[in-house]
């Protein structure tokens, strides 16, 4: 049985494919577009979903869409007329978008002309949103039995859902419907930050550790948490009844209008400007946001606690890439093991639909749980080499042994390594397969990144790789972290010693690396460590300003136009000083 998962016309469309039961490869259309968070019709990650399995398009039995426009239509429709507001360019957006989602079989006919639509129709799966997203992380885990949350901005009119998931079953317990979101909540507060564009909200969970949460309190007027164990927004702090929270534009780029209103700069004051320098203030507000975030996911996780009895959760949905509030879900609730996939955002619904329809619709077995992130591409030596003689770049060839001598040398001495090896990771984290790494140890290593490469703001830290075995010895917590979807703190007395991927908090959002799953990047580690005694790299996305590199011309081009020191294409090594 052959199902292949899509998720087109929402923000991180991606493809992914399951061959009788195992997924054979899962990719976001951003990797191939070149445009982050690429919205359009996955057609570059469905012809290499396609490639991977070996097959043709019509040898797929079913496709699930990570999207259902009929899920809680009335509601859709009541909320229109209670906001007229929104107005009809906003309505003309939604129903173009809803339109192309009940329509995929024309943009299946453009890609494949050979086609079938009539035969093609039949093999149609809507899947609701959050269904998907609750599928993707539910049945990729090692649980039998798990409670399930999903929270993000807003799918299929729902914003957070909550559920039950046991062996192939998900039952859903309860959901929040727009516009009470707390994704909706932390964008606007990114925005009045002054970080403008879709998916910045990372930078503001960055740069919270360098200030107080001393404005909780304002905060916490934004939203109200419930006795159910629920929440809602006081809409009067946002736009989101007067204009599109997202729009797509004929580029496919995600456009995130305004989200707050002018009655919450008259209670924190001016927001701002994009280019204004950050104050403690905006430092301090940043810190209060994340931490009443982190409240109200807790409220909600406390109460899921006590309707399922369960210890073990499952989590997806953009909020679940809050990173800092997964690190602290075990010790403060009483669930003790959580899992989150690698692509918990939306380029997961791909996966997460043709879980629903392969276990929840079809009832096949479930398979191991999944524990890497590696199903995008991937390029042999012969290939690397064929393209690096057509752009007459000079290289050294090493085995396996020697390359990472080598390149554990080159970092020692100072060296930013671009790392190029196997298939791409699914997710938006750099797991070792298209990385750029650093000595942890340097001092100046996050300085020398981001004037080397990176060029993005100072406050936002870098990533510790952590050989799994060591993981105890350099954290307060120890767990299985592959996905390095948990910050935890950093043993006080090892913070000295791996100050480059040490925050300023005295964290580090670590990724636990396994032999078995990352043989190569583990060995890399392992050779580091018996020269340094340091078991951790520092680890950053292979990427300036784009997408994560995807194909040997990528990595080339993007370490030409920087000043990365080594380049790693699988086993040839490229160094600037033998460049002419």
């Amino acid at each position: 049985m052959i199902i292949l998962g899509i998720n087109a016309y929402h923000a991180d469309s991606s493809a992914a494919i399951f061959v009788d039961g195992k997924m054979v490869a899962a990719t976001e259309e951003e990797r191939f577009r070149r445009v982050k968070h690429w919205a359009g019709f996955p057609s570059e990650a469905i012809q290499f979903c396609l490639k991977e399995a070996g097959i043709e398009l019509d040898q797929v039995d079913y496709i699930a869409i990570g999207r259902d426009p009929k899920a809680k239509y009335w509601k859709k429709v009541k909320f229109a007329l209670m906001h007229p507001y929104i107005g009809f360019g906003t309505v003309k957006n939604r129903l173009e978008n809803a339109n192309k989602i009940t329509s995929l079989e024309i943009e299946f006919k453009n890609t494949f002309p050979e086609v079938d639509t009539e035969s093609l129709k039949k093999k149609l799966y809507h899947v609701e949103h959050h269904r998907a997203h609750l599928a993707s992380a539910m049945y990729a885990s090692p649980f039998d039995e798990a409670a399930l949350l999903s929270i993000d901005g807003s799918g299929d009119f729902t914003t957070t859902m909550m559920g039950i998931g046991k062996n192939n079953d998900i039952h859903v317990l309860n959901s929040i419907d727009f516009p009470h979101s707390v994704g909706i909540f932390y964008s606007a507060i990114t925005q009045y930050l002054g970080f403008p564009h879709y998916g910045d909200e990372y930078k503001v969970m960055g740069l919270a550790p360098y200030g107080t949460p001393k404005y909780v309190d304002k905060i916490r007027q934004l939203v109200r948490l419930l006795p159910d164990g629920t929440f809602e927004l006081d809409l009067s702090y946002f736009m989101v009844t007067q204009s599109n929270v997202i729009s797509y534009g004929y580029d496919h780029i995600p456009v995130v209008s305004r989200l707050y209103s002018d009655k919450l700069e008259s209670l924190l004051g001016k927001s701002r400007s994009k280019n204004e320098e950050l104050s403690q203030y905006h430092k301090d507000i940043a810190a209060s946001v994340q931490s009443y975030t982190e409240q109200i996911i807790m409220h909600l996780l406390n109460q899921l606690h006590k309707n399922t009895k369960l210890t073990k959760v499952c989590i997806a949905g953009g909020v679940a890439q809050n990173s800092v509030a997964n690190g602290k879900i075990t010790s403060m609730t009483p669930f003790d093991e959580v899992y989150i996939p690698s692509a918990g955002h939306d380029a997961g619904i791909a996966m997460g639909a043709a879980l629903y329809v392969q276990h929840q619709i079809m009832r096949k077995d479930r398979q191991p749980p999944v524990w890497s992130a590696f199903t995008g591409a991937r390029f042999t030596n012969e290939a690397i080499k064929r393209y690096l003689d057509s752009r007459s770049i000079s290289y050294t060839f090493y085995d396996d042994k020697q390359l990472y001598d080598v390149v554990s040398d080159a970092l020692i001495k100072g060296c930013v390594v671009g790392w190029f090896q196997g298939r791409a990771e699914f997710g938006p984290r750099a797991l070792g397969a298209r990385s750029i790494l650093a000595d942890p140890r340097r001092q100046d290593a996050k300085d020398l990144l981001n004037v080397k490469i990176k060029r993005r703001e100072s406050f936002r830290p870098f990533a510790p790789s952590i050989l799994e075995e060591y993981v105890s010895e350099f954290f307060e917590k120890s767990d299985k972290v592959p996905f390095m979807e948990k910050v935890f703190k950093i043993r006080e007395d090892k913070r000295h010693s791996i100050p480059a991927v040490t925050h300023v908090d005295g964290t580090g959002r670590l990724q636990s690396v396994s032999k078995d799953v990352s043989p190569a990047y583990y060995n890399l580690i392992d050779t580091f460590r018996q020269k340094t005694q340091i078991p951790i790299l520092l680890n950053t996305s292979f990427n300036e300003n784009e997408p994560i590199v995807n194909s040997p011309e990528h990595a080339l081009e993007c370490y030409l136009r920087t000043n990365m020191d080594m380049l790693v294409l699988e086993n040839y090594v490229i160094r600037r000083d033998t460049q002419h």
